[in-house]
């Protein structure tokens, strides 16, 4: 019987060097930031009111960063990961230009590496994954890597090329898509939220962001529609009832912009993302579970030739149903805890005085 439908691809399906080009261009719709907003209900003031956005330099209101993330990512889903176990990190993160709606985003993807697993019934597979817009200008580029299963489990797995993997993203390499005509002054902060600026943070200083959100079945299922992730360990509930879980896995990007949503009671001035240095989901997460946060300052950067905005490298912490009042993070045996769900470093731009 001859079927012209595609199953995604299998580990043994990636070569290193592999260019794949991904379907389905996505137009961006002022829908899509309302859903986004109503997902997460984020509240940086840049990415929810047209006229902030004008008052700090942007042409028009952008969507959120992680939206245009989102975006993205999902191009690349039915190449690279329907056929995952789980998304394992991320590496090597840069936002270029901001993604206005009417904006239509494009997805490439290289293979980096390849590690078979021991078991031989899977392995991971690391990719850099490009997003462009309509006039070829790059709106994101990043590494990330995933585990993926084989198509038939094997006795002798191969040797393993792993690349090698930035630590952070530079200073230098930061891109500012808004220049401040003015000064930040009280009214802007006020309508921001808060009065704290990236002078006002220092390195090593944590923040526990204090509220939580509870996952619905709902809301994982409308997100990873919207953003076509069709990967079936989120989106099938039929393949997943013979696993170990039993159940789909909540998609790792949703409890990203779940705690940077979160975020914003600590860091609301932090009007958009810059960079991800790094990233892991470190157990899974499950619709019913409550999402808390906490951040702590790694490093205050100066953006070259900048003195109106800076940039703050932030470590954000996810918990499943444990408040972060106590910053829970590690255990002495240098294992996460079994409720922090997220480690993500990443790099926001903040107004300076």
């Amino acid at each position: 019987m001859s079927t012209k439908t595609e199953q995604g691809n299998y580990f043994e399906d990636f070569t290193v060097g592999q260019e794949i080009v991904h379907a389905t261009p996505r137009t961006v719709t002022e829908g899509d930031i309302a859903l986004y907003t109503g997902l997460y209900g984020t509240r940086f003031a840049a990415t929810s009111a047209a006229t902030f956005a004008a008052q700090i330099g942007f042409e028009r209101m952008p969507v959120d960063s992680l939206l245009a993330f989102h975006l993205v990512f999902g191009k690349s889903v039915p190449d690279i990961s329907l056929n995952a176990v789980a998304n394992l990190g991320y590496a090597g993160g840069v936002f270029g230009a901001p993604v206005y709606p009417g904006d239509t985003i494009t997805t490439t993807s290289s293979v980096i590496g390849l590690k078979p697993n021991s078991s031989g019934k899977n392995g991971n597979v690391y990719v850099r994954s490009v997003g462009r817009n309509q006039n070829d200008e790059i709106v994101l580029e990043y590494i990330r890597w995933v585990m993926v299963n084989r198509r038939e489990a094997v006795t002798e797995v191969g040797e393993a090329q792993i690349p090698e993997l930035p630590s952070a993203v530079a200073a230098e390499d930061l891109i500012v898509p808004f220049s401040l005509p003015g000064a930040y002054d009280e009214r802007l902060q006020t309508l921001a939220g808060s009065p704290y600026l990236w002078d006002d943070y220092e390195v090593g200083e944590k923040i526990d962001h204090v509220d939580g959100m509870t996952i619905e079945e709902s809301d994982h299922m409308l997100a990873t529609r919207l953003y076509q992730n069709t990967a079936k360990v989120h989106f099938n509930q039929f393949a997943q009832k013979d696993t170990t879980n039993g159940r789909r896995l909540i998609y790792g990007g949703h409890i990203i912009s779940l705690a940077r949503s979160l975020s914003f009671n600590g860091l609301a001035n932090a009007q958009m993302i810059a960079a991800i240095n790094a990233g892991s989901h470190t157990n899974p997460t499950f619709a019913g579970d409550t999402i808390h946060a906490w951040s702590e300052v790694l490093e205050r950067i100066e953006v070259p030739g900048r003195s109106d905005i800076g940039a703050l490298r932030v470590r954000t912490v996810a918990t499943k149903d444990l408040p972060c009042a106590d910053f829970p993070y590690k255990g002495e045996d240098g294992k996460y805890l079994p409720n922090v769900v997220l480690d993500f470093d990443y790099t926001v731009l903040i107004p300076r005085r």
